[in-house]
């Protein structure tokens, strides 16, 4: 079949979430990209979206034409059957020329806009436009290139379409949210994650919109539908985000950080070095109270049936990506994940939270994403955390009432994991609560090895830790340095020597604890890093102190016995 939808800008954020809603909904869509699909497919995949009616053509919006004339893919029949054209294509960034703004924003806009005019089926060109495009003609030096170029294309494809007769809708998006957005007010929330916003710009009247990226996608993908939708233009945002320092607020409490208390007004930062605030000129002009006409699109949407998700929980759920993939300097973690309520501290879990196979604790300097290659290799599901204080999750009171709580949920009987320093609250659960677990495994119990200088213990070590690079600290650990846990946090580096210190001192206390554990205990260690005592372990050869880094697959093998055993030999009654 030959494509009936064409989407320009496919491989961006917004273009990428529009792609796999017009295929979930069988259309037959081409995707236009600048370079190959690769990015765009692997993407799809990663979301489940079957691409079997997807077609990805070459195409730059800067030039006439768009480079697409004669275009033919496998399976497809060309472009001429298109009838609904989709321009996602944007230059967004801070800090851009001008000339390079206009080649993609109000240039690449109009090539787009005379391409769809030459299509004998035309039934719609949506362009995606911003929501502060209206308000005046558009002035670089004051708004700078990117907002500047937005409002200029905004009026250029509105005279064009009357010009053609083009049947147009624009919709004009506040800041769009979702996993793969770093950008905007997402430079923020890494401010606060990283304890660099002691006050916020703006006052407290400040209305930063936001809309999900997944119901923008459905809107979007709605308007070709209706007749009405012809010669309109909508915003499209959520009227009940809630002013700035309240939706600061919120991130930060579900983040586990202090929010910042006080608000300079944006005249004030004007005022200020670069090198002082830290904000860019550009975004300023965002930080605004202004409220935009909404009621034409919540009502558009009524009528589609389209019902966008609570803010507070797209919000949320923004949050819980954006520090799970390092703000897009990573990948995200396996499976579901995200910050909860342990203990009454927030803490980052991942994984099967109620019916794991396995429970698994990390140890220094790693956290939770240490498991995540053995945990892909395991026969069942399996449920990982950062320690409290450690990696993402905020310090806890007691870290065996943590473990407790972390535990409370599970209705399964799992296999108990903890490696080195996670050994400690392993074993302790499974002294208390021998019926809530069917066996326990030591990864490179640090109690049971020699003393060492694996990794520094004195608070001299500090600075030291807040500054090395995860590369080179990886190096002297002998493991990735991308698998080591965020030591630039504040207090990070600080607990994480506090936490060496305490389990040094703990030594004695688990060595006893170890033989009145009543579930079965198995240790495994590396070969490189054997045991201080005479204990039966299972060795894997080559491996050091991080097998589950090293040496995943054995790992996993050693894990999956145990857990066989267990399931042959059952020692306790399973919960009812």
């Amino acid at each position: 079949m030959a494509p009936d939808s064409i989407v320009f800008g496919a491989a961006g954020f917004v273009g990428r979430s529009l792609v796999a809603e017009l295929l979930r909904q069988d259309r037959e869509v081409a995707a236009a990209l600048r370079g190959r699909g690769d990015r765009l497919t692997s993407w799809l995949a990663g979301q489940g979206v079957d691409a079997a009616r997807l077609t990805v053509v070459t195409a730059d919006v800067t030039v006439p034409g768009l480079g697409l004339d004669g275009v033919s893919g496998p399976g497809a029949e060309g472009l001429a059957g298109v009838r609904d054209v989709y321009n996602a294509a944007a230059r967004f960034a801070f800090g851009l020329g001008v000339e390079e703004a206009r080649a993609v924003n109000v240039t690449g806009a109009l090539n787009v806009a005379d391409w769809a005019a030459a299509r004998t089926g035309l039934r719609r060109l949506v362009h995606i436009s911003g929501y502060r495009v209206s308000g005046g003609p558009a002035d670089y030096r004051r708004d700078g290139a990117y907002e500047a170029s937005k409002r200029e294309g905004d009026a250029a494809v509105r005279a064009r379409a009357r010009e053609l007769d083009i049947p147009l809708t624009i919709v004009n998006p506040s800041t769009v949210v979702g996993t793969g957005q770093f950008i905007g007010l997402a430079a923020m929330v890494h401010d606060l994650w990283r304890g660099r916003l002691p006050v916020l710009p703006g006052g407290p009247d400040v209305f930063l919109p936001i809309v999900d990226a997944d119901h923008f996608a459905r809107f979007m993908a709605a308007v070709p539908e209706h007749e009405e939708t012809r010669g309109q233009a909508y915003w499209v945002l959520d009227d009940e985000t809630p002013n700035l320092p309240e939706l600061v607020a919120l991130v930060a409490g579900h983040l586990g950080v202090r929010a910042p208390r006080r608000t300079v007004p944006v005249r004030v930062v004007r005022r200020l070095p670069r090198a002082l605030t830290g904000a860019d000129p550009e975004t300023l002009s965002f930080l605004s109270g202004d409220r935009y006409e909404t009621a034409p699109a919540a009502a558009f949407a009524e009528r589609a049936g389209l019902s966008a998700p609570p803010v507070e929980q797209v919000l949320r759920d923004w949050a819980d990506g954006l520090v799970g993939t390092g703000f897009g300097e990573g990948v995200p973690p396996r499976g579901p994940y995200g910050f909860q309520d342990v203990a009454g501290s927030r803490a980052w879990v991942a994984g099967e939270r109620r019916d794991p196979g396995y429970v698994l604790l990390h140890g220094l300097p790693l956290d939770a994403d240490s498991w995540a290659d053995v945990s892909e290799l395991l026969d069942d599901q399996a449920l990982a955390a950062d320690l409290p204080g450690l990696g993402r999750s905020a310090p806890a009171g007691s870290l065996d009432d943590w473990t407790a709580a972390l535990l409370e949920p599970v209705r399964t009987r799992p296999v108990l994991v903890g490696h080195s320093f996670g050994c400690g609250p392993v074993l302790r659960y499974a002294r208390a609560r021998p019926d809530r677990v069917s066996a326990v495994v030591l990864v490179a119990p640090a109690f049971l090895q020699p003393r060492g200088g694996r990794f520094p213990r004195s608070a001299a070590a500090v600075p030291v830790l807040r500054r090395i690079s995860r590369a080179r600290l990886g190096a002297r650990l002998g493991v990735p340095g991308a698998a080591l846990g965020d030591l630039r946090r504040p207090g990070a580096a600080r607990r994480v020597v506090e936490a060496m210190r305490a389990a040094d001192a703990a030594r004695n206390e688990l060595r006893g604890l170890l033989d009145r554990v009543e579930a079965p205990v198995t240790i495994v260690v590396g070969s490189a890093d054997p045991l201080a005592v005479d204990r039966p372990a299972v060795v894997i050869p080559g491996a050091g102190h991080y097998p589950q880094l090293t040496h995943p697959r054995e790992l996993a093998m050693a894990l999956g016995a145990v857990a066989e055993r267990a399931r042959r030999e059952p020692r306790l009654s399973a919960r009812g």
